[in-house]
């Protein structure tokens, strides 16, 4: 009996380790299936070493296109290599296109699908990730759920209680194996900065962020006027990169996409981070470091409900004021979520070792 693990963008990949990891400690065999929704190698091949995820099995090379290209893409692919492969099971992660993609192509062959992650909702169908989510968990066997909001969504939604399995955050079993290692110094070091000064961190790349050229050019202002008092650090996701093309970024210090290690390092040592992401905001919520979300709406709740996290929309003014009141504040220590302990992945493994038999 075979597992295979669907994998396609950088949040898939600190997901996936820790599973593999403990799948292979149960003796489980076990394949990895790149789609190539992320090709580039700083998005990509740099998280396989850091994370000591195997080399895949097969990568589908689909690349950029529309969410039909790239979802289409990855269905002809995957569903070639099930046919000739037929697995006993298809785990998928996040909510990313390949995960529907594979959700979707994994229950028309009736090979069942476990999806990690299961159950976040923002309860905003505008968002393509959403879409992607409500497909994968209904047509999931198995749903594994990082929190309690998780749980009550799916019962809401008329999953059966027997499917859902609530083990936590697997994002933190990696954060909790890497953060002894991580380490930005090169990437300070390159823009000025030691790892002793203070700084914001940022990263954008959703299109609501980020496709907006006005909006973009409003959020750069607000950075780039707290820049004038704290360093701004800003890894620029490639997408990002070209929608900002020649708009003034001030003093904000633009450097390349960074590594794993390194930006776990940046997120640790930073005094606040500015994000549109959603892995960020439960990284910076299990490391205790406040965190500005420029969305109007999370599928993270329990991310500021906690305390850590604060929602402040697509308000560039707002965002500034909530910035400088955040670095004015003294840091407040909060216990960690239920299961965010790094085990998440032997649970998930046990499930799935019995759900096998």
């Amino acid at each position: 009996m075979i597992v295979t693990h669907i994998v396609g963008a950088r949040p898939n990949f600190m997901k996936a380790a820790p599973v593999f990891q403990a799948l292979a400690g149960l003796g489980v065999s076990q394949r990895l299936v790149h789609t190539g929704q992320h090709y580039d190698v700083a998005m990509s091949g740099r998280h396989f070493d850091q994370l000591h995820l195997p080399v895949p099995d097969v990568n589908l090379n689909v690349g950029s296109g529309t969410h039909a290209q790239q979802t289409a893409a990855v269905m002809v692919g995957l569903e070639a290599n099930l046919l000739a492969e037929r697995p006993s099971m298809l785990l998928v992660y996040g909510d990313v296109n390949s995960t529907a993609a594979a959700a979707i192509v994994g229950a028309k062959l009736q090979i069942p699908v476990a999806h990690v992650e299961a159950g976040l909702r923002s309860f905003d169908r505008s968002m393509p990730e959403e879409v992607n989510r409500v497909i994968t968990d209904g047509l999931s066997s198995l749903l594994f759920t990082p929190s309690a909001d998780g749980d009550a969504n799916l019962l809401r939604e008329g999953v059966q209680a027997s499917a859902i399995h609530r083990v936590g955050n697997v994002m933190v079993d990696s954060l909790v194996r890497c953060l002894p290692l991580a380490n930005a110094d090169h990437v300070l070091q390159e823009i000025g900065l030691s790892g002793r000064d203070p700084f914001v961190l940022v990263t954008l790349h959703r299109p609501s962020s980020v496709d907006d050229s006005t909006l973009l050019e409003r959020l750069l202002e607000s950075l780039g006027s707290l820049a004038h008092h704290i360093p701004v650090v800003f890894p620029v996701h490639p997408r990002t990169r070209d929608r900002i093309g020649n708009l003034d970024v001030g003093r904000i210090h633009l450097t390349e996409p960074t590594g794993y290690l390194e930006f776990l390092a940046l997120q640790r040592d930073a005094r606040l981070v500015i994000t549109d992401s959603g892995g960020v905001q439960e990284e910076t919520t299990y490391l205790n470091v406040p965190c500005l979300t420029v969305r109007d709406n999370t599928e993270r709740p329990v991310t500021v409900s906690h305390g850590t996290n604060e929602l402040v929309g697509r308000d560039p003014k707002r965002l500034l004021e909530r910035a400088r009141a955040s670095l004015s504040s003294p840091r407040t220590s909060r216990a960690p979520i239920d299961l965010w302990d790094g085990h998440a992945a032997e649970r998930i493994a046990a499930v799935i070792r019995t759900n096998l038999n």
